[in-house]
């Protein structure tokens, strides 16, 4: 058997304070914010930084106050951290929470409603696709076509409506619904 080699003296120092005074630090952290885990995490980053300080070479002459002190800043600055804020959440929390991408599925019901709108648009008549198109795919107003097409805006409004009317009676057949917003 192999003898122990030697611990550094801080080392030695260190395990004796973590030994009397670990137990006080975790109350206090405890006491403040009623959860065990993050009184276990603050508890051990005080002691880590005080092994930091004494690696770095700091004089503490009193270990109890000075841990306690920084843990419970520590505990403060929990308290303001943007974790804690808005940090994890029960994972029934994101339920209703909808992302900014489409849903797959949304997506491909999207597709197949608009390649039976393709597919239905080309069986109409060329005026009705014509003004539809250049109403819906190419976003003029009504007095832009009325323009193009050389008649009134009122009967725009009358071929657009009539066409419409027309295509939407088709997807309903075909069982889409032409409700859509």
């Amino acid at each position: 058997m192999k003898p122990r080699p030697k611990q550094p003296a801080h080392q030695a120092a260190f395990e004796d304070i973590y030994e009397r005074h670990s137990r006080e630090v975790w109350a206090l952290v405890y006491a403040r914010w009623l959860n065990a885990d993050v009184a276990l995490d603050i508890m051990q980053e005080a002691f880590l930084r005080l092994w930091k300080q004494w690696q770095d070479g700091a004089e503490i002459a009193n270990p109890r106050a000075w841990l306690l002190r920084v843990a419970r800043n520590l505990a403060e600055d929990h308290a303001k951290s943007a974790f804690r804020r808005f940090g994890t959440q029960e994972p029934q929390a994101m339920n209703g929470v909808e992302g900014r991408e489409q849903l797959p599925l949304d997506g491909m019901e999207l597709n197949e409603t608009i390649l039976q709108l393709r597919g239905e648009l080309e069986k109409l008549a060329q005026p009705d696709r014509e003004i539809l198109t250049l109403r819906y795919a190419l976003d003029y107003d009504t007095n832009q076509i009325a323009e193009l097409l050389d008649i009134n805006p009122t009967a725009v409004h009358m071929r657009l409506s009539r066409a419409r009317q027309r295509l939407a009676e088709r997807l309903t057949a075909q069982g889409v619904n032409a409700n859509h917003d």
